[in-house]
């Protein structure tokens, strides 16, 4: 047996005890730093698909132009423009089946008249039916669905839900919940750290640097390179999140509380009774209306006259003219102009008497209200055209990057000794947060409560890291103590 005895931990009375954990900034830092580490490992793939899906789904007009140039575009644009109602009676005698829901006029000199088509058999999505308008010869059909090519949905749907419907929006709202808290956490280090050091200048936090080797490199890269893309991004997690399933509803409630929605069109006509412009069901469909009498529906000459009264009013570029949706209500007419400068003017018409019978203008839109929309238009890449989509293009390869390097330093700073090897590195130490000031902590905890409601992914999401996160050390400290 041997004589060596255990060492013996004197009990200190407790005037003597040991301090507890230094509060400072640097420990609000260290929580920062976890955060971003936790955030990266796990969000990180979540941002790699949206940014892949998201750079296919930016180039969808000259996809589309390819896919389908035969449908969308006229082989030699100029010259004379047919009536409307011709081109539409076209429409209808090569595809009589289904009811006229909508025509939309060509954008541009080289495109073609849209005659979109309802049918049963298609539920969300329409028929429509592509016209020349210099000759009113049918080019063909598509199935679209709110205006979009079949390429187009498809793209859309794989950034948005990756084709799992419903349940699979909640992909794209983690990225877009947690991008801003990566990227607004990655900036407070990035600069933190940059104050401690000689090159805390402008070129020592937009440039990475070059002479760096290992890990820093890799880490000069990875910040240098989020710095710029930076405000692109909180952009598009701004954006993402005002159309996403349960941030968008939280959206929507200050909306409702700011007065904040796009005006909406009376389309009742002047004596109809209350409500009747909203009396939809089999009415919406089949019915149309000429001064007030009801007849089996809208046919073309319908629709001419209708875009001629809005024409009149000054209701210029393309427009979508979609007919009654009851018997006592009017003609919607549209501007669809979504490149700056926008033009989102719709007046009622009432087709038979000939005049506008109620208006809402872009310039009378609220604030809030016209930020979202053009935050939508510029998410889409199509606010400012070609310019908007090489922007958002480059955002998406930048953030590809950024990601790849976040891994890269994670292998890098991997134990590689022959006792410690390890494929990863080491997380940042746990129970930062004991060293974080309490003011701060104080302050802290209502924010992250209020934050858990607006946006209730991130707040999951974050209670999920935070309980894996005491597992963890659970599960450590047992094995530790066995």
């Amino acid at each position: 047996m041997s004589s060596t005895t255990e060492p013996v931990t004197p009990v200190l009375p407790p005037d003597q005890a040991p301090p507890g954990p230094e509060r400072s900034w640097a420990g609000a830092r260290a929580l920062l730093v976890r955060l971003h580490f936790y955030a990266g490992v796990f969000v990180a793939p979540f941002l790699l698909v949206v940014a892949v899906t998201g750079l296919a789904y930016t180039f969808t007009p000259q996809l589309d132009r390819l896919v389908y140039e035969k449908w969308l575009t006229v082989g030699h644009p100029g010259g004379p423009v047919r009536p409307l109602a011709e081109q539409i009676a076209a429409a209808r005698q090569a595809y009589p089946e289904g009811t006229l829901a909508a025509v939309v006029t060509p954008p541009g000199p080289e495109d073609t008249t849209r005659v979109v088509l309802s049918l049963p058999e298609l539920g969300e999505k329409q028929r429509t039916v592509f016209v020349d308008p210099y000759t009113a010869q049918v080019k063909g059909h598509l199935t679209t669905w709110w205006g979009s090519t079949p390429l187009a949905t498809w793209l859309d749907d794989l950034h948005r839900n990756l084709h799992l419907g419903e349940g699979g929006r909640l992909y794209s709202e983690v990225a877009a919940s947690w991008l801003w808290v990566i990227v607004a956490g990655g900036l407070v280090l990035w600069l933190g750290r940059a104050r401690g050091r000689r090159a805390a200048s402008v070129r020592g936090v937009l440039l990475p640097d070059r002479t760096a080797r290992g890990v820093r490199r890799t880490r000069s890269w990875h910040a240098a390179t989020g710095v710029w893309l930076a405000l692109g991004l909180l952009f598009l997690s701004a954006t993402g999140m005002t159309w996403s399933h349960y941030a968008g509803d939280r959206f929507g409630r200050l909306l409702d509380a700011t007065r904040g929605h796009a005006p909406e069109l009376d389309t009742a006509l002047p004596g109809a009774g209350q409500g009747a412009a909203a009396d939809g069901g089999e009415h919406a469909e089949h019915a149309g209306h000429q001064g007030g009498a009801a007849t089996a529906g809208p046919g073309p000459a319908d629709f001419e006259k209708a875009l001629a009264v809005a024409r009149g009013a000054g209701l210029g570029g393309t427009v979508q003219i979609t007919p009654p949706q009851g018997p006592a209500a009017a003609w919607t007419v549209a501007q669809k102009d979504n490149t700056w400068p926008v033009h989102y003017d719709q007046v009622a018409v009432d087709a038979g008497a000939g005049e506008v019978t109620a208006r809402t203008r872009w310039a009378d839109y609220p604030l809030l209200s016209k930020l979202s929309k053009l935050g939508v238009q510029g998410h889409m890449g199509v606010l400012f055209g070609l310019v908007n989509q090489i922007l958002l293009a480059v955002i998406a390869v930048g953030l590809i990057l950024v990601t790849a390097w976040g891994y890269r330093m994670w292998w890098q700073r991997r134990p590689t000794r022959a006792d410690r090897s390890s494929r990863f590195g080491t997380p940042p130490a746990r129970g930062a947060w004991r060293t974080v000031p309490r003011p701060l902590l104080a302050a802290g905890l209502p924010v992250l409560v209020a934050l858990g409601w607006a946006l209730p992914v991130l707040g999951v999401t974050l209670a999920a890291f935070v309980v894996l996160d005491v597992v963890t050390g659970l599960m450590r400290r047992t094995r530790r103590t066995g």
